[in-house]
């Protein structure tokens, strides 16, 4: 069953407290395709990027079974986002950001790729997402999104637009209260559910996530305990594309609540390999071996 992935393929430079490295593969669409990789495929990448940008990055999502064929090509300079993060890994400074080729963009999905069964809307203008989401003609399809609190300020109509259509919404704590208007987070879920969507998950970043959905039902999961936290970048990414590569492996394109916890699970343990180390790179080396050996021990540190 196809999966399309549509949103920002970036250059990240990325500063912490012990490192500074630069031209890393960024992006929304980026970290979830290839964490979709990891659980199923085909994965299809939608995005475009420019002249400048590393032809290493897409050879390596390539080699990983992500397709590019859905990936635009121009001679603008490419998307890039420049960022630090401080001694608190939670806070972080973003120095520049250069829209570059998104800042016109407009989505065209490839004739042979409508017809996805799982649709996902990563992090990108709303608008966008309402024009790819338009040119997706399954029938049949599970579709989620992600958002930020960009587009809460600066395109809130077109973002409510978007929930009307979505089967899955995943937003971060932060977001969730501002869009909810309260800072209780079960409250915020029960709101957003309110606005279209038929689940709601929130990330709670190194806490975990929750998940919300018809008649009251709700589920919790933690975050592995990371020892060694390298670089947090694309981690909510990696985590929306590990649960849709699960729902899309199990070829759920109407899950059960059940489902949906374990893609969580499978979300959340993916998203723990791309912390340890920048960018993908701690993803893109990540095997079945090492995602079962650490799902087992997450099951053995978090039943009782």
């Amino acid at each position: 069953m196809k999966v399309l992935v549509g949103g920002s393929v970036a250059i990240d430079n990325v500063k912490t407290p012990v490192a500074d490295e630069k031209n890393l593969l960024g992006g929304s669409a980026s970290y979830a395709a290839l964490a979709a990789a990891k659980l199923t495929s085909p994965i299809h990448l939608l995005g475009v990027v420019g002249h400048d940008f590393p032809e290493t990055h897409l050879e390596m999502l390539k080699a990983n079974g992500v397709d590019l064929s859905g990936l635009e090509r121009s001679e603008q300079a490419s998307f890039t986002w420049t960022g630090e993060y401080h001694e608190n890994m939670n806070e972080r400074t973003t120095h520049d950001v250069a829209i570059n080729v998104l800042e016109h963009w407009e989505v065209k999905v490839p004739a042979d790729l409508a017809d996805s069964s799982f649709v996902v809307l990563a992090n990108m203008a709303p608008l966008n997402q309402l024009q790819m989401l338009s040119q997706c003609t399954a029938k049949e399809k599970f579709v989620v999104a992600d958002t930020m609190d960009l587009w809460i300020t600066v395109a809130n109509k077109e973002l409510h637009e978007v929930l009307t259509k979505l089967d899955l919404l995943v937003i971060n704590e932060s977001e969730a209260r501002e869009f909810a208007s309260t800072n209780n987070l079960v409250l915020a879920g029960e709101r957003l559910l309110g606005k279209g969507p038929r689940y709601v998950v929130i990330k709670l970043g190194e806490f975990g996530a929750l998940l919300f959905g018809p008649d009251g039902s709700f589920f919790r999961c933690g975050a592995w305990p990371l020892r060694d936290l390298a670089d947090p970048t694309g981690a909510g990414d990696t985590f929306l594309g590990g649960l849709i590569g699960y729902l899309a492996s199990e070829g759920a394109t109407s899950p059960t609540f059940d489902q949906l916890k374990q893609a969580i699970v499978k979300g959340s343990i993916l998203a723990s390999f791309t912390c340890e180390d920048f960018s993908t790179k701690a993803l893109e080396k990540a095997g079945s071996d090492d995602l079962s050996s650490r799902l087992n021990d997450f099951r053995d540190i978090s039943h009782w």
